[in-house]
């Protein structure tokens, strides 16, 4: 289907029933409750095991981070960990008085790091560790990841994207509770504690994954040319000099204000009562106070002026090749007609493995992606090449391939063969709950879960006709943006002159 439902596929099938053996149809109860201050509600009552998957999404990513603020939410992703006024402390007063004295002292390191001096910034960054070991003295270390383990939680997990961040755990059914207790917790009294250590741990992280890696930079880059304007070009994990410089005010104030009920979505699947669910979910979060709205996601890309080409260069990098367009946000019809051209070029069977791999020996592996999203999707192929293959002659083939798609169409028995392929993995991925509780919340997040269910019989109205127009209006030249990551032969030494 594309990239969203791929990262969760896996099991068997229920609730999907066959109308004919050319359409299928979802049928899985849902129950949406929005509460009055705005919590989003989505229930799906499902016997199959003891258990019920837990998901709360905040709706707040890299989308909603203001110039100098990058990688805020990924930040608190983490910082959300650290416990509560009742969690992971063991004397809520001296954690205050300790906190208090920690962001005094960060209040006078910041003008002297500005001012470059250095004697004032480390005098002063030793006073702060100090007092901060002195706290951790008083720390009840990972108890809420530890309360749920000791309850039987498994996938227990947190993530950030560009427009949520989420927190994810499986718990048995008996044990729900818990989680309502917890997540309502973390909603109203989260304490940022260790925030500057823990901004170094990101510090480091982005070092490990983006900057020391050739791949890590490629893309990054790679993605700010995708999108001039909208904030998709804003890395998740932010820029170096955001994180250097984010405060713990800055978190503290953007979790005040927006990691509550008007921007979260909470998702239960599995062995679970409706009606008594959602009495606990009122009692739990009900009279939390609603938070503040973001402002309206105004900016839109400008219409691309012309093909965009990226070439780096690097001796520590394989060889590989990325093509992109830009489509319409999810819920576009047109997203239908390119899921189809996705499964025709995509997989083993697909006719990019079968050029590239198979018969012209120029790759080594091949994808294409339909990848919707909210505001603005991407249609991409990815390609990594054979270390002695020509990447003209790569770019030359994909290419061909897409024209392809624009000038023939489409056999009826490859038509049926992707769309059966596509309801099949549909039908696999809505006996784990896990999955079926994590595509709820995605597609409630694009703005209606129900575009996941009506996916299958939206993809049996795709005509032959439908995917060559949608490539024609899609697989342009001068709309689309290629790059290329190759690997530089080391330089010569300089010969010694006499």
């Amino acid at each position: 289907m594309n990239k969203i439902l791929n990262m969760v596929l896996s099991g068997a099938a229920v609730a999907f029933f066959w109308a004919t053996s050319a359409q299928a149809a979802v049928n899985l109860n849902v129950h949406k409750e929005v509460l009055d201050n705005g919590l989003t509600v989505l229930l799906h009552p499902n016997k199959q095991a003891p258990t019920v998957s837990c998901r709360l999404f905040y709706v707040t990513g890299s989308v909603h981070e203001v110039p100098g603020k990058s990688g805020l939410a990924h930040i608190l992703e983490h910082e959300l960990f650290k416990g509560s006024k009742k969690v992971g402390i063991a004397d809520s007063v001296a954690d205050a008085r300790f906190m208090a004295a920690q962001d005094s002292l960060q209040a006078l390191i910041r003008p002297a790091k500005l001012a470059g001096d250095t004697a004032t910034v480390r005098k002063l960054t030793a006073e702060h560790d100090s007092v901060l070991n002195e706290h951790r003295k008083i720390f009840v270390k990972d108890e809420l990841w530890s309360a749920y383990q000791s309850a039987g939680g498994s996938g227990l997990n947190a993530f950030t994207s560009d427009l949520m961040t989420a927190y994810i755990v499986t718990l048995p059914k008996d044990k729900i509770e818990l989680f309502m207790w917890l997540e309502a917790d973390r909603m109203q009294n989260a304490v940022l504690r260790e925030f500057y250590s823990e901004r170094d741990v990101v510090r480091e992280e982005r070092r490990m994954r983006y900057d020391d890696k050739p791949t890590g930079r490629y893309y990054e880059t790679l993605n700010s040319m995708i999108y001039e304007a909208f904030p998709y070009r804003v890395p998740t994990i932010g820029w170096p000099s955001d994180i250097e410089n984010l405060t713990r005010e800055m978190a503290e104030e953007h979790y005040r204000k927006y990691y509550k009920p008007r921007n979260a979505i909470l998702v239960l699947a599995g062995d679970l009562d409706t009606a008594s669910t959602m009495e606990m979910i009122k009692k739990y979060f009900g009279n939390i106070p609603a938070g503040e709205a973001f402002p309206p996601l105004t900016i839109r890309d400008p219409e691309q002026a012309g093909e965009k080409r990226l070439v780096v260069k690097r001796p520590d990098a394989p060889n590989s090749y990325t093509l992109v367009f830009k489509t319409p946000e999810v819920g576009d019809s047109s997203l239908y007609a390119l899921d189809i051209a996705e499964g025709v070029l995509n997989g083993r069977s697909g006719r990019l493995y079968k050029r590239l791999v198979e018969q012209e020996k120029l790759a080594v592996s091949v994808g294409a992606s339909n990848s919707p999203n909210k505001y603005i999707s991407e249609f991409s192929v990815q390609v990594n090449l054979r270390p002695d293959a020509d990447p003209a002659k790569v770019e030359a083939a994909v290419w061909d391939e897409l024209e392809k798609l624009k000038t023939e169409t489409l056999s009826a028995r490859d038509f049926q063969k992707v769309k059966n392929h596509a309801y099949a993995g549909l039908v696999r991925s809505l006996t784990d709950m896990e999955n079926v509780a994590t595509m709820l919340a995605y597609y409630e997040m694009f703005g209606d879960y129900r575009i996941f269910l009506n996916w299958a019989n939206e993809l049996d109205k795709v005509t032959a006709a439908d995917v060559q127009n949608v490539a024609k209006k899609t697989f342009v030249r001068e709309k689309s943006v290629t790059g290329m990551l190759l690997k530089e032969a080391p330089k010569e030494p300089a010969k010694a002159t006499k």
